[in-house]
C-alpha cells in the first residue's frame, strides 16, 4: 500500500492553481468555458459603465484567434503598490482576488464580483497583452501563461483612459480555442439593453463582419425585441426604484400565448436559476394581480403563480453593492435582503400601474382567470390518464419497444419517424440498451396549443409515459428512464420540420433535458455509394462529390429518401450502432436566442419567419 505523508502535500503558487484546475474557475474547459473568459474581461468594463465612467466598449475578432476587450473607462491603476513593490496593474493581472471591488468606495455595484476574473484570463492564455491609457500616457505589459514578459512600460501618450486587453486562450487548455461570433453577439447585445445608453461594437476581422449595440429603451426594448414574434395583449410596463442603494428595474408585457419567459439579472449577469430577486418578483406579481382582481373585479378565484405568469414575457434586473451568488459561475442570486425589497417594489409600482390602467388590468386578469379554468381542465386530463394507464399492466406506450437493461445511464431511447422506420429500428436494434418510440405524423406545435389540448395529443402523452420523468412543472430529472433521448427522422423537409416539432416541446415543457444535454440528433446518411465490393455511407453532397471524385467512374449512386429504405442491417451499421453512428448533442448556450428562433418558426407570425428563411436558407444544414 503506497504512503501518504506530509512531503505528499502540494501547494499551488500564483496562478497554477488556475491552470491546474481551470474548471473550478471557468466552469469547463470546451466552447463554453472559451468564451466565459470573453466575459470576465467584458464583465470589468461593464462595471466602469455601472460606474458611469465608461460608455464605449468595443471587441475584436481576430483572424489568429486572439481577441480584444477595450473600453473607454478611468483605466487600470498603474501606480506602485507599497507592500508588494510592484505596480497595481500587474498585482491585478497576476493575482486572486486583488482588485478594486471587496468594498464599495471604488464600485458601488459590480459584476465582476470576485477580484479573479482577469488574472484567470491571464493565467489560461497562451500570452495577453494589457495596454492602459491613463495619466496622459499608455501603459503596456506583456504576459505569457500568467507569468510577465516583462515590467509595465510607457510606450506612447494619449488624451483619454481606458483599459485595452488582447489574449490568445491557451490551446494546451481549451479544447478548441476558436471563438464564435453568434454566441459573442448574443452576450453582448443582451449587455447592451441591460445598460441603456451603452455602446457596444464588435468586429470580426475573419469575416469583416461588424455589429453594434445601443439601447436607450434599456430592458423594455428587450422585452419589446422578445416580444418581435409574438402576438401582444398591451405596451410594455416598465418601473424602476433605487432603494437602500438597490436599483431595481422591471419590464413585462403579455402576450397571446401559454407560455412564460422571464429574464433575470443581477449587476447584469444573467442569473439563470433565479434567485431571491426573481422570487420576490414572482410574489409580487401574484399579490398584485389577485387583490387588484378581488377589489376591482369581484373575482372568487385565487389565481396562482402559473397562472398570473401564463403568456408573460419580463425582465427583472437589480443592481446591488455586495451581490451574494451561489456559486463563482453567477447563475443564483443569494442575498436575503432582495426578497423583500424586490416584493415591496414590484407590488406597489404594479398596483398602482393596474389602477392607473384599467384596460390593462382587465386584460392581465381575465388572462389570468383563463389559464387558472385551463389548469384546472389540464389537472382532471391528467387524472384520468393516471386512471386510465393503472388500469394496464404497464404505464408505458403499447408501442413502446423497451429494453431489458434498468439503468437509465445504460439506455437509450430513439424517437423514430414514422412506423416503417420505427419497425426497421426495433429488428437493428441492440435490445438490451436501445428503445425505440415510433412516432407517427408531425406531433402537435405546442407554441400554439393550450396545455388541455397538448395532453390529448397521443404522440405526446407516448413520449411523457416512456420518458417517465413528467412534464411542465413536474418535470423531474432523476425519473428519467434513458441518459440519451435520440430524435431520428429522415434527411427531408418532413424530417426537419418533425425535429424542429420536437425539439420546441422538449424546450417549453421539459427544458432540463437540453439544460442537461440529454437530447441527440441521429444523422442516417444521404447516399449509398457502390463500386464492385466497396460500399461507402455518406451524409452530404459535398461528400457524395469528393467521394465520386475519389473512385472515379463506375459508381453506382443510391439517394436515400427515408429511413424506411434502409434494411434492419444497414440501419444499424449507419445510424444506431455506437462504434459507427453519428449523433449530434443538442445544447442551449443561450435560451434567449433559442426561444427566438422557436417563436420565429413555430410562431403565429408569418412576416418574421419568411424573412427568417430568406436570410439564413443558404446556410441551412442538418446539424441543430
Amino acid at each position: 500500500m503506497e504512503t501518504y505523508t506530509a512531503e505528499d502535500i502540494q501547494v499551488l503558487e500564483g496562478l497554477d492553481a488556475v491552470r491546474r484546475r481551470p474548471a473550478m474557475y471557468i466552469g469547463s474547459t470546451d466552447a463554453r468555458g472559451l468564451h466565459h473568459l470573453v466575459y470576465e474581461v467584458v464583465d470589468n468594463s461593464i462595471d466602469e459603465a455601472l460606474a458611469g465612467v465608461c460608455d464605449e466598449i468595443t471587441v475584436i475578432l481576430h483572424p489568429n484567434s486572439s481577441i480584444t476587450v477595450a473600453d473607454n473607462g478611468r483605466g487600470i491603476p498603474v501606480e506602485t503598490i507599497e507592500a508588494y513593490k510592484k505596480p497595481a496593474l500587474e498585482i491585478v493581472m497576476t493575482t486572486l482576488h486583488a482588485g478594486g471591488k471587496f468594498d464599495n468606495r471604488v464600485y458601488r455595484v459590480a459584476g465582476g464580483l470576485h477580484g479573479v476574473g482577469v488574472s484567470v484570463v491571464n493565467a489560461l492564455s497562451e500570452w495577453l497583452e494589457v495596454r492602459v491609457r491613463r495619466n496622459g500616457k499608455i501603459y503596456y505589459q506583456k504576459f505569457e501563461r500568467g507569468t510577465p514578459l516583462q515590467e509595465v512600460a510607457v510606450i506612447g501618450t494619449c488624451s483619454g483612459t481606458g483599459t485595452e486587453i488582447t489574449f490568445l486562450p491557451d490551446s494546451k487548455i481549451f479544447d478548441v480555442i476558436m471563438f464564435d461570433f453568434n454566441t459573442l453577439s448574443g452576450r453582448l447585445e443582451e449587455l447592451a439593453y441591460l445598460n441603456k445608453g451603452l455602446k457596444i461594437t464588435l468586429r470580426d476581422e475573419r469575416t469583416q463582419i461588424t455589429r453594434v449595440f445601443s439601447y436607450e429603451g434599456g430592458i423594455a426594448a428587450l422585452v419589446d425585441h422578445l416580444n418581435e414574434t409574438r402576438e401582444t395583449l398591451h405596451t410594455t410596463i416598465y418601473f424602476e426604484r433605487e432603494e437602500n442603494d438597490v436599483l431595481i428595474q422591471v419590464a413585462l408585457q403579455y402576450t397571446s400565448g401559454y407560455a412564460e419567459h422571464i429574464l433575470s439579472y443581477a449587476n447584469t449577469i444573467g442569473t439563470i436559476e433565479g434567485g431571491t430577486h426573481l422570487s420576490g418578483f414572482k410574489a409580487a406579481l401574484t399579490r398584485a394581480v389577485n387583490n387588484y382582481a378581488k377589489k376591482n373585479m369581484k373575482e372568487g378565484i385565487k389565481l396562482s403563480g402559473e397562472d398570473v405568469r401564463e403568456g408573460l414575457t419580463a425582465v427583472v434586473s437589480i443592481k446591488l453593492p455586495n451581490p451574494q451568488f451561489e456559486a463563482q459561475t453567477k447563475i443564483k442570486l443569494a442575498n436575503r435582503e432582495v426578497e423583500g425589497l424586490m416584493d415591496s417594489v414590484v407590488y406597489e409600482k404594479l398596483y398602482e400601474y393596474l389602477e392607473e390602467n384599467p384596460d390593462v388590468a382587465k386584460i392581465v386578469v381575465g388572462k389570468s382567470v383563463k389559464a387558472r379554468e385551463a389548469r384546472e381542465a389540464a389537472r382532471k386530463a391528467r387524472e384520468l390518464t393516471r386512471k386510465k394507464s393503472a388500469l394496464d399492466t404497464s404505464t408505458l406506450p403499447g408501442k413502446l419497444a423497451d429494453c431489458s437493461l434498468s439503468d437509465p445511464e445504460l439506455c437509450e431511447i430513439f424517437l423514430v419517424e414514422g412506423d416503417s422506420a420505427g419497425g426497421s429500428a426495433k429488428q437493428a436494434r441492440d435490445r438490451r440498451f436501445q428503445s425505440i418510440l415510433p412516432l407517427r405524423g408531425k406531433i402537435l406545435n405546442v407554441e400554439k396549443a393550450a396545455e388541455t389540448r397538448i395532453l390529448r395529443n397521443q404522440e405526446i402523452l407516448a413520449m411523457i409515459q416512456a420518458l417517465g420523468a413528467g412534464y411542465g412543472k413536474s418535470f423531474t430529472l432523476e425519473n428519467l428512464n434513458y441518459s440519451k433521448i435520440i430524435i431520428m427522422t429522415d434527411a427531408d423537409v418532413d424530417g426537419a420540420h418533425i425535429r424542429t416539432l420536437l425539439l420546441t416541446f422538449f424546450y417549453r415543457y421539459m427544458r432540463h433535458l437540453l439544460e442537461q444535454e440529454k437530447i441527440y440528433i441521429a444523422q442516417p446518411p444521404l447516399y449509398k455509394v457502390t463500386k464492385r465490393t466497396q460500399e461507402y455511407y455518406l451524409y452530404s453532397d459535398e461528400e457524395l462529390k469528393r467521394k465520386l471524385q475519389e473512385m472515379g467512374g463506375g459508381a453506382e449512386v443510391q439517394r436515400y429518401k427515408g429511413l424506411g429504405e434502409m434494411n434492419p442491417e444497414q440501419l444499424w451499421e449507419t445510424t444506431m450502432n455506437p462504434e459507427t453512428r453519428t449523433i449530434r448533442k443538442v445544447t442551449i448556450e443561450d435560451a434567449r436566442k433559442a426561444s427566438e428562433i422557436f417563436d420565429i418558426l413555430m410562431g403565429s407570425n408569418v412576416q418574421p419567419r419568411r424573412e427568417f428563411i430568406q436570410e439564413y436558407a443558404k446556410e441551412a444544414t442538418l446539424d441543430i
